[in-house]
């Protein structure tokens, strides 16, 4: 499930592109930022299935290394401990994940099988692996931290993997960590009882609604923000404020007028952790003390008014 700071850190990244581009066309922005939203929910799936794909994979070399003329005792008779995976096999039987992959038409796995294979190699090579393997308790919750561990030592870390998916989608080079530990919270959170469902990408009608409102308020209104910063920022120039730290203080401004349910402090705080991720070292002081200024301006002129008690 996406949260709210991510979808200010894709808003951001649309508004960039947009004024780096000089394209005028609002409607079709959107679309594109609601597209790269919701393809991230591809990324999730592509990543449970990779687990499953890995597993089938196993088992098809378990299969062969059988049938071999000189088949060792340990090809005739192997650990099925990754191939029996509680877990995996939760996510392989699950209806819902099957069902996004067939409306979707994800066949990444089929099309590109060798991401498969060295995602197996380098599992079977590491001591994780061997020491799970060598787990005498059977249970849920023995093959759920091994998964866990799974993914976020082989699978995320991964660069070949990384690159595969930046180039099917570069908007999902921001994406995978956020991606990563959805992922990790799923498998973390997910019982032996249940079914493995996705769930939904937004968390309620709001959440999607804020993709779309930040986004268009942002551009339309920005040129109006322009004198609230240059007011509060009288020993800058325009043009010597990085570009990002602009359009996250404008973002943050179209937040504190036009969304009167988000408490100004967490507005601020928000676009200060979003700098120390995407600008300058210097850019989160930046932005925290021009906020600070313009938020205070904005309520004394009464062109803040939040609803709710401790809003400010």
């Amino acid at each position: 499930m996406i949260n709210r700071r991510h979808i200010r850190v894709k808003v951001m990244q649309s508004v960039y592109a947009m004024q780096q581009s000089l394209n005028q066309d609002l409607i079709r922005e959107e679309k594109f930022l609601k597209h790269s939203v919701l393809k991230m929910f591809d990324l999730y799936v592509l990543n449970l299935q990779l687990l499953v794909e890995v597993q089938k994979l196993a088992a098809k070399r378990m299969a062969l290394s059988k049938k071999k003329i000189l088949a060792t005792k340990e090809d005739l008779k192997p650990n099925t401990k990754f191939i029996d995976n509680k877990l995996i096999n939760l996510i392989a039987e699950s209806i819902s994940i099957e069902s996004y992959i067939e409306i979707n038409n994800l066949n990444n796995w089929e099309l590109d099988s060798e991401y498969v294979k060295i995602i197996l190699d380098e599992l079977q090579k590491s001591d994780l692996y061997k020491k799970y393997l060598d787990t005498v308790e059977d249970s849920y919750k023995v093959d759920q931290a091994f998964v866990i561990d799974f993914f976020k030592e082989i699978i995320a870390p991964n660069e070949k993997l990384a690159d595969y998916y930046e180039d099917k989608m570069i908007s999902w080079v921001d994406d995978i960590p956020f991606v990563n530990t959805w992922i990790v919270r799923s498998l973390s959170k997910q019982k032996a009882s249940n079914n493995f469902i996705i769930g939904v990408l937004y968390k309620d009608a709001d959440d999607e609604a804020f993709v779309s409102k930040l986004f268009r308020k942002t551009v339309l209104k920005q040129q109006n923000y322009e004198q609230d910063i240059a007011d509060k920022t009288p020993n800058w120039e325009a043009d010597r404020i990085a570009d990002i730290d602009m359009i996250l203080i404008k973002m943050a401004i179209t937040e504190f007028i036009e969304f009167p349910s988000i408490p100004t402090r967490v507005t601020i705080n928000e676009y200060i952790e979003i700098a120390k991720d995407y600008s300058t070292v210097k850019s989160s002081y930046f932005i925290n003390g021009v906020l600070d200024k313009i938020s205070k301006e904005l309520t004394k002129d009464k062109r803040i008014v939040k609803i709710g008690r401790g809003l400010l």
